[in-house]
């Protein structure tokens, strides 16, 4: 590992473990879930509201902040914790998910990416030495290598070029990292749908030597079944001592399943992004606050919540901030969403810790699928 980091495994319940990533900025309880942070603001949310719902770290994207405000400009305003007022750790990704996603006009090689901003037409380049540069500049506690990302379905062809790819990039961005006081480098595992890609590329990462791992290229579409086999030919794989991240994922269902196969740190836009789309994740159910059913019920939006947005106001009021569009009920549910998902992530914390993930499992799996009687998707 690192300079002044470390990862301690607490318990373990199966193939789910429990653990502590310490880094100068602070520790990160796992399993865990990072909000997403795209531009240096988990949106609709004030940093110290982030942090009330539990959360231990969250997620900078490079792709956006070299774009706008630009990372030489954060790092001579102080770097990104102070800019974004957040004093917690900060993982940053690579940027190459958005350039492959977001980009006009890319062109890919062996050197990097180089792309047209989707904000103006400018042109740039991203390369595994710039990503890491970058990284630095804004200085994130958790930095992860730059990586070529296809979308599934892809031609074997296409999926072994780019896990290669990736892996040349790896010892790149490990030779361009050298070991930043204080901070982790991540690898990440690519392969696609290809459990026999995925298994090489793991053994190739762990060869090389990363302080966590990531298993990228999921959540893009496929079937969660995919994902899951996914996850078991690959987790067994990387160093045990290590943390485990599963990128961009996703459903409060599939944190439960992937936390189960021994995955570690989640990140993803959904408890954010649903609310401020009328959407709240509760312990009856996901609702949807646009229903006209709710609109004369006077209830708390969800009395198990531990978050006090959710026990205050009514459904009723709640539903008639979504549909007069007003801010308030953007942040509302945004907070009660993001603390939905670290509350889910205690819970899960705890079970493993008293041996009981599997009944937690069996309680839940209902809850977070729809099939409780409850309010997912109405």
């Amino acid at each position: 590992m690192s300079a002044r980091v470390e990862f301690a495994i607490g318990a373990r319940d199966g193939a789910a473990r429990t653990g502590e990533l310490r880094l100068a900025r602070g520790t990160v309880r796992t399993p865990a879930f990072m909000p997403v942070g795209t531009a240096a603001t988990v949106k609709a949310m004030r940093p110290a509201d982030v942090r009330a719902t539990g959360a231990d770290i969250v997620l900078g994207n490079v792709y956006h902040l070299m774009l706008r405000p630009g990372a030489e400009r954060v790092a001579r305003l102080g770097g990104l914790h102070k800019f974004m007022g957040w004093d917690r750790p900060i993982l940053t990704d690579s940027g190459g998910f958005q350039v492959m996603s977001l980009a006009k006009l890319r062109k890919l090689d062996e050197r990097g990416v180089t792309f047209r901003s989707h904000l103006d037409g400018s042109l740039h380049e991203l390369t595994p030495e710039r990503s890491l540069e970058i990284q630095a500049l804004l200085g994130a506690d958790v930095r992860m290598q730059l990586d070529e990302c296809v979308a599934l379905p892809a031609s074997p062809d296409q999926t072994r070029r780019a896990m290669e790819l990736s892996l040349r990039w790896a010892e790149r961005s490990k030779a361009a990292f050298a070991a930043a006081p204080g901070a982790a480098l991540f690898g990440i595992v690519q392969g696609g749908a290809d459990p026999r890609l995925r298994e090489e590329s793991a053994d190739a990462l762990g060869a090389i030597g990363f302080d966590g791992y990531a298993i990228g290229g999921l959540a893009v579409g496929e079937p969660q079944a995919v994902m899951l086999d996914m996850i078991e030919a690959t987790a067994p794989r990387l160093p045990d001592g290590r943390p485990r991240y599963l990128m961009g994922v996703g459903t409060p269902d599939d944190l439960l399943e992937a936390v189960a196969r021994g995955i570690d740190m989640f990140d993803c836009v959904m408890p954010t992004r649903a609310g401020r789309h009328g959407q709240a994740f509760t312990w009856a159910g996901r609702m949807n606050l646009r229903n006209a059913r709710f609109a004369d019920d006077p209830r708390p939006l969800d009395e198990a919540s531990d978050c006090a947005a959710a026990r205050d106001w009514s459904r009723a009021y709640l539903h008639h901030l979504v549909k007069a569009g007003e801010i308030l009920g953007m942040m509302l549910l945004t907070e009660i969403n993001v603390a939905f998902y670290q509350s889910l992530m205690a819970r899960m914390r705890d079970a493993i810790a008293n041996g009981r993930l599997e009944t937690l499992r069996a309680e839940l799996k209902p809850i977070l699928t729809g099939r409780a009687g409850g309010d997912e998707g109405k």
